[in-house]
């Protein structure tokens, strides 16, 4: 039998070249099918919660200004006894907030920057009026809230997308609160480069329960979406479960200031990102959600260990959410739950390089598996339920620790060079967890 001549050797080549790059598409679109046909299963699954309280009576689109201004008090409502107000330095441009003071910059009564403004013992703080929120729609000053009450409740809750990817984040954060039965409202924020997602409750919830409702949706969003960063859990309104000793816990400015609604931000938008035609008409149709939903929601999200999603500290084994709730008879000896799996089936090879840290290829692999791995290498942070416990300030320490040290920190610098020049490109590496 003739032997293959050199060139009929090259069109084989390119022929079967050219077939496996056909498979090689035809199991890229089909695994992507495969893993919307699997978000759809789940999201029938997943348990939806009702009993929502009207805003107002048939919804009412408020005319006057003092209709407005008691809609936007109705809703954006935190402390009433002060309020934090925007402030800006014309000599260096820097920018922040303070609590609105009647002694601010007196002499000899206001010692800023030296003592600070929740330790001072000449406090004369404003409080929130009708007026000053209409002088923030107008634009003569930009106010914010601060939603951790006195006696650790909270009106709203408000989760933070301010990423380069914030667009894509916040209505994969959208739609899980659809899904589930959670109305929220989506503000574009007043840099324009980032999101709000509102919640609005008909009476104060503990902000405990509060929060755990929005990392159960939080969590939930990342089985969808696995490039929704876990910091977002410090990205919420109120960050804290008790008020700080000598603090106001932190603050988010609200919405509709005149100055950057003329920019087209810190408006509501819609599923799309396009902002609602008539911004008051959309307010007074948002629904509060009832107490008896956020408790349940809280509740059944903790029962099944997906308030975070992520395992305890040894160090600590106390801060599980999941373990503060439970029944102590119902609890392993090791107080382990039982073992993760990977949704869904795996590729029959799954590629990984240990160099300090350990880098695991993502082809082949859907978003739910991808955040679960992820998660294998996370766990809650001692640090800040320590503070918590404390009442100290929270502010700069993680809710969970990823790749990092209790601390915050990272451990190492190099983690471009490993594994990425090794193997396979960096976009198709995952960082897991450090050596």
């Amino acid at each position: 039998m003739k032997s293959p001549s050199r060139e009929e050797l090259r069109e084989a080549v390119a022929r079967e070249e050219a077939r496996v790059a056909r498979l090689e598409e035809e199991r890229r679109q089909a695994q992507g099918h495969l893993d919307a046909l699997r978000s759809e299963l789940a999201a029938l699954e997943t348990p939806t919660y009702g009993r929502l309280l009207p805003l107002l009576p048939e919804a009412a689109r408020p005319e006057t200004s003092a209709e407005k201004v008691a809609l936007f008090r109705q809703l954006f409502r935190g402390r009433d006894d002060l309020y934090p107000k925007l402030w800006t330095n014309t000599t260096t441009g820097r920018k922040g907030y303070a609590p609105a003071c009647a002694n601010e910059w007196v002499r000899g009564i206001c010692e800023k920057p030296r003592v600070k403004c929740g330790e001072c013992p000449n406090q004369a703080f404003l409080p929130v009026t009708d007026q000053v929120i209409r002088d923030h729609l107008q634009g003569h000053h930009v106010v914010g809230v601060y939603p951790l009450l006195t006696d650790d409740t909270c009106w709203l809750v408000a989760a933070d997308f301010d990423k380069h990817s914030w667009a894509d984040d916040v209505l994969a954060f959208a739609e899980t609160c659809r899904t589930i039965g959670v109305p929220t409202a989506v503000e574009r924020s007043r840099s324009g480069q980032g999101a709000h997602a509102w919640f609005f409750f008909g009476a104060p919830v503990a902000a405990t329960t509060a929060r755990k409702m929005a990392c159960y949706l939080l969590t939930e969003t990342m089985s969808r979406r696995h490039q929704l960063a876990m910091e977002s859990y410090d990205r919420l309104f109120p960050n804290q479960d008790t008020l700080p000793r000598g603090g106001f816990g932190n603050l988010i400015a609200v919405p509709l200031q005149h100055e950057p609604r003329q920019a087209g931000n810190t408006i509501f938008v819609d599923d799309r990102l396009v902002p609602h035609p008539d911004q008051w008409a959309f307010l007074a149709a948002v629904s509060r959600i009832d107490p008896g939903t956020v408790e349940r929601l809280a509740r059944d999200a903790t029962r099944a260990g997906q308030v975070l999603g992520v395992r305890g500290s040894h160090a600590d084994a106390d801060t599980e959410d999941e373990d503060e709730e439970t029944a102590p008879w119902s609890r392993a000896p090791s107080r382990r739950g039982p073992p993760t799996r990977l949704p869904g089936p795996l590729p029959e090879t799954i590629r990984s390089v240990l160099a300090q840290k350990l880098f695991v290829e993502k082809v082949g692999l859907s978003s739910p598996q991808l955040n679960q791995i992820k998660r294998l290498a996370a766990f809650q942070n001692p640090e800040f339920y320590k503070k918590q416990r404390l009442r100290l300030s929270t502010a700069l320490t993680p809710r969970v620790s990823d790749r990092r040290s209790s601390s915050g920190r990272s451990r190492s610098t190099r983690r471009t060079r490993y594994g990425c020049s090794r193997t396979a490109p960096p976009s198709r590496l995952k960082v897991l967890f450090e050596a």
